[in-house]
């Protein structure tokens, strides 16, 4: 079977206004040229334009979905956050909660954002597909049930997930974010269950401020099911195979979910805006080919990608074109042309092993 890649055009379109870095302009906040939220749909759509170019899109099964229903949306958000936003939008666009404007439209974009996600963990559970990858913009993971925040205005992995559950295609999921930002909204949502296992590696004290935390890890019956790795700025690349190694797979393993969930984002890397860490391409198509080696494991080879952040306009299409030909299997190998650059500017040996020393003793913390 294919691997799956759900996208629309239309999501490309959705907009958050006249900012600069992450502030509105005005007062000293000046216009930029080309300005904007770091979140813009230029990273996908270059991403699209780079697999038509190397021949990647057309080894894959390209599909769209429809705008998640409300009933979907429901089973995450409250009706009194959907009528607040979808009143918004109507009428000429926004901010609500923390940094997430939308324009005109807006509320039906970020529906069809979680729409992909639903299409494309569906597609995996059903057996339509093998695995997937959902091109799901705006984003999703820090969006709580009542309070978006971080460019995220709807929950799409944890939307997903009830659909899937409502339909009786999955009883146990694990999450795993390796986004650089903490995956605080997912973990939110489900921090007092034990059917869903959520991970999070992100460079500790970066956004959001007052989450992420170790010792977080869950409560009631969620106590045990959250996994929190806040790893020092300046981790690289072999830092992030430790981390998976050490941490992921054998967490994921002893939980056996009947499907992995990847979110997907791509700002660990070198050049990152909104981030401090040294990954590269090659790290995430090695950390990929883990996690597709240990769904063939786990789940029968379950595995969705649903893309989160990433700033880097240059950078972000050849990160996230390394991990589809991981999970594709393609043999196209793409070459990094950034990748003696960001080799050579990798942490050195000392500081390497004081990176896995330190995931060693937060693995231990863990009880793993």
């Amino acid at each position: 079977m294919a691997t799956g890649f759900f996208w629309d055009e239309r999501t490309f379109w959705h907009g958050g206004g006249n900012y600069a870095f992450t502030l509105p302009v005005g007062g000293l906040i000046q216009p930029l040229a080309a300005g904007g939220l770091p979140e813009s749909p230029e990273t996908k759509r270059r991403l699209v334009n780079l697999m038509n170019v190397t021949g990647l899109m057309g080894e894959l099964d390209v599909r769209t979905a429809s705008e998640a229903s409300t009933e979907a949306l429901l089973r995450v958000h409250p009706q009194s956050y959907l009528d607040t936003f979808k009143e918004m939008s109507d009428n000429g666009g926004g901010e609500l909660g923390l940094r997430v404007p939308f324009a005109r439209g807006g509320y039906e974009l970020a529906a069809l954002s979680a729409g992909l996600s639903i299409a494309a963990v569906e597609a995996v559970l059903t057996g339509d597909v093998q695995n997937a990858y959902a091109l799901s913009r705006p984003p999703g993971h820090h969006c709580l049930p009542d309070y978006p925040n971080g460019f995220c205005l709807m929950a799409n992995i944890a939307i997903a997930i009830e659909a899937a559950k409502a339909k009786g295609l999955a009883g146990r999921v694990a999450v795993l974010d390796w986004d650089v930002h903490h995956g605080n909204g997912t973990e939110a949502i489900f921090y007092d269950r034990d059917d869903v296992l959520t991970l999070s590696f992100h460079q500790e004290g970066n956004y959001p401020l007052d989450t992420g935390a170790l010792a977080d890890r869950g409560k009631g019956a969620g106590e045990g099911y959250n996994i929190n790795l806040p790893l020092p700025a300046g981790a690289g690349h072999t830092a992030y195979l430790h981390a998976m190694d050490r941490v992921a797979i054998p967490a994921i393993r002893d939980f056996a979910p009947d499907i992995i969930i990847i979110a997907s984002g791509y700002d660990a890397s070198a050049v990152d805006p909104l981030a401090r860490m040294i990954a590269t391409a090659d790290t995430y198509r090695q950390i990929t080919h883990k996690v597709k080696d240990l769904a063939a494991e786990v789940c029968d080879g379950k595995l969705v990608l649903v893309h989160e952040g990433g700033y880097s306009e240059v950078y972000v299409p050849f990160c996230a074109h390394a991990a589809i030909e991981a999970m594709s299997g393609s043999a196209i190998n793409l070459a990094d042309p950034f990748g003696v650059t960001f080799e050579v500017r990798q942490p050195g040996a000392r500081f390497d092993a004081f990176l896995i020393a330190e995931i060693d003793r937060m693995a231990e913390e863990l009880g793993l």
